[in-house]
């Protein structure tokens, strides 16, 4: 018989990594609508997608499937963009 304990982590991992995947996926496609809100110029909207990524990407920061220095990379580099806007 297989070692029990091994196969749970396995059950873990695996749920784990859907959840990462679908927080990381939510989180791109916010950075998405923000980048090409400031493509179209449109500082209303950049402004309000923005706050939505930066929401999504603490959030991931805090449960673990970003790096909270890369989540803090990619907040800045959004408002890097933003302020050019103006």
């Amino acid at each position: 018989m297989a070692n029990r304990s091994a196969e749970k982590r396995e059950r873990q991992n695996a749920k784990r990594r859907l959840h990462n995947r679908q927080t990381k996926s939510t989180v791109r496609t916010a950075i998405k609508k923000f980048n090409a809100a400031v493509a179209a110029g449109d500082k209303a909207k950049a402004e309000e997608t923005m706050a939505l990524s930066f929401k999504l990407l603490d959030s991931a920061a805090g449960k673990g499937a970003f790096h909270r220095n890369t989540a803090s990379r990619k907040k800045s580099r959004m408002y890097k963009a933003f302020a050019k806007l103006a």
